[in-house]
């Protein structure tokens, strides 16, 4: 009986040494499970890895046709304002909603007729082309312009010698020329910008090969709005010169739009005032059940 009370005794030891093994063997197939795991999740992020790689390029794609693109400034036309150099933002979304340019603003449109001719274009090298296809430099094939909107259509545009320039007979003030220019003296005009169409001027003015220089050609010194990609919104390189563009206040002078406003307001108010008086007339008739 003691050696079987020893017996009874000794063989829970037993059974708990084959437990520790047990044991320990459920905690090396445990460790294998999570290496397995480990290789899986690195295994897929590879296999993923050209998938993000592409939704992203797709991204940058479709942010660059249709919200923003950056494009880089190629000469002094537009000083102080831009410098040679400089990579501005441009947004594209707005005219996409029916935005037309605005007077003041600095936009980047595509050449109307010409007038980049004879001025050399760069050959890019690979990895030039593939950043301007996802949007991150402008593309060297294109033949853009970046320049400031004096007038839009239906604006009378004007400046004599030694300016100033007047829009609809307000005379501008421009602290953004270049200093030591003079508004136009060097290409005086006096222009009725049509309907669908922008007069454009570089900051620059004796550095500028804008729609003064135009006027004789087919353009007639005008740029199309169909033919603008964008209004500049920021420098965004390089990062000592970030800044937004804003439109100058000269430009929210009164009465600078009369010509083009009083018409169509007048007109709206004289037809809407008829259809009013109208709907009076027929709810207060429904009221007193007439």
């Amino acid at each position: 009986m003691a050696v079987g009370a020893q017996t009874g005794r000794e063989e829970p030891d037993e059974r708990r040494e084959g437990a520790v093994d047990v044991d320990g063997g459920t905690d090396r197939a445990d460790e294998g499970d999570e290496s397995d795991g480990a290789a899986r999740r690195q295994r897929s992020f590879w296999k993923e890895l050209p998938l993000l790689i592409g939704i992203a390029l797709l991204l940058a794609l479709l942010i660059k046709t249709f919200l923003v693109q950056a494009f880089s400034i190629p000469s002094d036309s537009m000083q102080n304002t831009l410098q040679r150099g400089d990579r501005v933002l441009v947004d594209k979304l707005t005219p996409w909603f029916g935005s037309e340019p605005e007077r003041g603003e600095v936009v980047v449109f595509h050449d109307p007729n010409k007038w980049l001719a004879g001025e050399p274009v760069a050959k890019p090298n690979a990895i030039q082309n593939f950043l301007s296809f996802i949007g991150l430099m402008p593309s060297a094939e294109d033949k853009d312009l970046i320049k400031r909107v004096i007038g839009v259509g239906g604006d009378t545009v004007s400046c004599e010698k030694g300016g100033p320039v007047k829009v609809n007979g307000k005379a501008l003030d421009e602290p953004y020329i270049y200093p030591g220019n003079t508004p136009c003296d060097d290409m005086p005009f006096n222009v009725k910008v049509p309907e669908g169409k922008i007069w454009v001027m570089g900051d620059h003015r004796q550095n500028s090969y804008d729609s003064r220089y135009h006027m004789d050609d087919e353009t007639k010194g005008f740029v199309p709005n169909s033919k603008v990609v964008g209004r500049a919104v920021v420098i965004a390189w390089p990062v000592t010169r970030w800044s937004t563009l804003p439109i100058p206040d000269t430009f929210d002078q009164p009465g600078l739009a009369a010509a083009l406003g009083a018409a169509p307001v007048g007109l709206g108010v004289a037809g809407a005032v008829p259809l009013v008086l109208w709907r009076r007339r027929r709810l207060t008739r429904v009221g007193t059940g007439g």
